[in-house]
């Protein structure tokens, strides 16, 4: 069965309550096939609640939509047999080998018993677990762990994988690993949705969508939102002291917002009279520091949004 509208997932006013509260709040979007899909938003913003409804295991309180052209309402068991889902906290057997592990989830999704030989070796002839086959999960690194979650999720070809905040407390370097692997499955055609507040993992998105409490402000190409959504500009100035810097410049009329990036300062300030703006902020500026136009980033447009969606 398809997608009426060629569509992984289309939903149309999906909100779901928990009593008077409104953990998502009548929101619509699409997903294209084959797409790598970012929703982006701070812990509570409703990213795994929608994550959730589309995986068939929250029935939401009103709307409509379809995943791998099922209907969310009235087929979400027909759903759990097209997707791959791996949770925050997916439930590795801690006492089992990687081996093991993969093993048991092959049995729950009923693969093959050749197909499930010929991915386990892709898997170990391809990355790390090859060499950890026979470890016991409990003894893994967190990376680690979250990279067998993933091939254990996927084993049975998924149309869609939906990924939950998956690389949460992992470090840098298996992040990256991480994010190869799940470019690999986008590349084969399989849709990734995925949700992070890492927001340079949305960067690897094809699209993303932006949710702040329950509601949807924001969809479409990174850099596109970059450029057309963000109202002001950003300026940048390298100091070894940003808070005491920050102190300096945030009295300014018509500074925005000022935010510590490591040892840099992001200024963000009305586009309207944004060259005089800079000339103030150089001249309370001092020690030879100097603030430069540089491209808004996802972090600039995301608290931006946050800011115009709560005034």
């Amino acid at each position: 069965m398809s997608n009426k509208n060629g569509k992984a997932v289309s939903v149309e006013n999906l909100r779901r309550e928990f009593g008077a509260f409104v953990a998502v709040n009548d929101i619509s979007f699409e997903v294209d096939r084959g797409e790598i899909f970012g929703f982006l938003g701070p812990n509570g913003a409703g990213k795994s609640t929608t994550i959730r409804m589309l995986c068939g295991l929250l029935r939401p309180t009103s709307g409509s939509g379809q995943v791998a052209g099922f209907d969310i309402m009235r087929e979400s068991e027909k759903i759990k047999t097209r997707i791959g889902y791996m949770s925050q906290k997916f439930s590795l057997y801690q006492t089992l080998t990687v081996e093991e592990n993969l093993n048991f989830y092959a049995g729950v999704y009923l693969i093959a018993p050749d197909e499930h030989k010929r991915k386990k070796q892709l898997y170990f002839q391809n990355t790390i677990l090859g060499s950890i086959r026979d470890r016991v999960v409990e003894d893994l690194p967190s990376g680690t762990k979250q990279l067998l979650a993933l091939f254990c999720a996927i084993q049975h070809d998924p149309e869609i994988i939906f990924l939950d905040e998956p690389t949460a407390g992992v470090d840098p370097i298996s992040r990256r690993y991480f994010w190869e692997q799940i470019d690999q499955q986008a590349e084969s055609g399989v849709t990734v949705f995925v949700t992070t507040h890492y927001l340079d993992e949305a960067e690897e998105c094809d699209r993303i969508g932006m949710i702040f409490s329950g509601t949807l402000t924001a969809i479409g190409d990174p850099r596109d939102l970059k450029r057309d959504r963000f109202s002001g500009r950003v300026f940048r100035v390298a100091t070894d002291t940003p808070w005491e810097t920050a102190e300096l410049i945030k009295g300014i009329e018509g500074v925005r917002d000022v935010a510590p990036f490591g040892s840099e300062l992001h200024i963000t300030v009305l586009r309207k009279d944004a060259d005089a703006i800079l000339g103030q902020i150089n001249a309370k500026l001092s020690g030879g520091l100097v603030a430069k136009a540089v491209d808004p980033n996802l972090e600039d447009l995301f608290i931006a949004l946050i800011e115009e969606s709560e005034s």
